[in-house]
């Protein structure tokens, strides 16, 4: 096909001495592609709230017969079917036909965790109180496992609090397997540094060397412990397991960023990105966090993100005091879930909301193929303690995108009674629809098809 005068061409955007930069794949650029049209990615967030939601019906959630639904029920209608929308869930109006409601899921595996504690097995569907000693990998990761070596990061793991936290803690989201919490990063410019400016100003030569004298070390350190482990006792030899894995953990990070080296990095916009945000600034922190899970997602830096938007246990961090800053509420955020004030509750469940729909708006307008990119990413948000009564069952739970991933929307779905399944039947849809052939998850019992087309 000839090129016309608005064709692009990506070698134009890979000129230069040093790390060369490129921009994301534009439209513009299509033309040039040889044979069948160039696969566009298949991305997944998964988001989780603390504290749960608004639900006054009843303790436990669900509607009540012959009750009005309530104007800020964290619930947009009370009925399964087409969705309508009350104060609560205003921001996602005009998101309607992208996304849905799901009520009555949870997992089973946090049923016997504490009231605050079901956020550890959100993102795996763990059973921590029965069958398994540590938590188990999360959708995340069995995604980045599956297909993370098409991009430069495997997966993205953000918290609003940073760490690992610890059992009934948790402060991330993604877990590699058992035992194996993922480090959920906090800081605004230490993520985009991460993700856009990994070699710190280095030349790529210099960076390739540092990494080919990390590959030698590691290559010495594998040997000599290999050596040594047939004359260690049984504690001493599982000791030694754990800190080999560790090692060769280290070794595929570092074969892999010497790979990456040979890519060129997207070049950015970062007008209107406020790196240096504060944590006590929750609209302008929160919403800095989603622009960098966008930023990742539309440059394919990565393609699985997970963000935890606060913990269950946040009273050190400025998050305890997040609806204070945002609505004049006085006192911690938390309480909120215990006392529900009524002119606040709903109030808090609208802002969140806001953020949430802010970010999937980003994705709807911004054009990618023959649609945009939230036809084609999967966004899971929700939180796994529901409301004040302290039960870690009926889930309020939120999904949007996937349109061009056989997902279909604008509707509030009932998994209640006799329709009841796992939440993690969802999970093997999700992860089924990013070309991650799973037929269980968890204590998953099949796919959910009634959000398929």
């Amino acid at each position: 096909m000839k090129p016309k005068s608005w064709h692009l061409n990506r070698r134009e955007f890979l000129k230069g001495g040093g790390i060369a930069l490129a921009l994301p794949f534009l439209n513009g650029m299509s033309w040039a592609a040889a044979g069948p049209k160039r696969a566009l990615p298949k991305r997944m967030l998964v988001s989780y709230f603390a504290y749960g939601a608004y639900m006054p019906e009843a303790p436990n959630g669900l509607p009540v017969n012959g009750k009005p639904h309530h104007e800020w029920s964290w619930w947009p209608c009370a009925n399964e079917g087409p969705l309508t929308f009350n104060k609560s869930s205003e921001p996602f109006a005009p998101l309607k036909n992208d996304v849905s409601y799901l009520r009555g899921l949870d997992h089973k595996g946090g049923w016997k965790m504490g009231g605050h504690s079901s956020g550890d097995v959100f993102a795996t569907g763990a059973d921590m109180t029965e069958t398994q000693r540590t938590n188990s990998i999360s959708i995340d990761q069995v995604a980045a496992n599956a297909l993370g070596h098409h991009t430069r990061y495997a997966s993205l793991v953000l918290g609003t609090e940073g760490g690992t936290g610890s059992y009934g803690n948790c402060k991330t989201l993604s877990h590699r397997g058992p035992g194996r919490p993922i480090p959920s990063m906090q800081r605004p410019q230490e993520i985009f540094s991460r993700l856009f400016n990994p070699y710190a100003g280095k030349e790529v030569e210099e960076v390739r060397a540092g990494l080919k004298r990390e590959a030698s070390i590691l290559d010495l350190l594998l040997e000599n412990s290999r050596s040594m482990k047939h004359r260690l006792g049984t504690e001493d030899a599982a000791k030694m397991d754990e800190y080999l894995d560790s090692v060769r953990s280290l070794e595929q990070r570092v074969e892999r960023t010497s790979k990456w080296t040979q890519e060129p990095l997207p070049k950015i916009e970062t007008k209107g990105l406020n790196l240096e945000v504060a944590y006590n600034q929750p609209l302008e922190y929160i919403r800095c966090m989603y622009d960098l899970v966008f930023l990742a997602f539309q440059t394919d830096s990565t393609r699985f993100a997970t963000l935890m938007l606060e913990s269950e246990h946040s009273q050190s961090s400025e998050m305890w005091n997040y609806a204070n800053y945002a609505l004049g509420y006085k006192g911690a955020t938390h309480d909120i879930a215990h006392k529900r004030p009524e002119d606040f509750s709903g109030r808090w469940d609208n802002w969140r909301a806001q953020q949430h729909a802010y970010f999937l708006q980003r994705l709807r307008d911004t054009r990618e193929g023959e649609g945009n990119m939230l036809d084609r990413t999967l966004v899971l948000w929700g939180s796994a303690h529901p409301h004040a009564s302290h039960s870690n069952q009926n889930y309020p739970l939120h999904l949007a995108g996937g349109n061009h991933l056989g997902f279909k929307h604008g509707r509030l779905h009932s998994f209640e009674g006799a329709k009841k399944v796992p939440l993690s039947n969802l999970f093997v849809s999700m992860l089924n629809a990013v070309d991650v052939p799973t037929e269980k998850f968890a204590d998953s019992t099949g796919a959910m098809t009634q959000l398929t087309t």
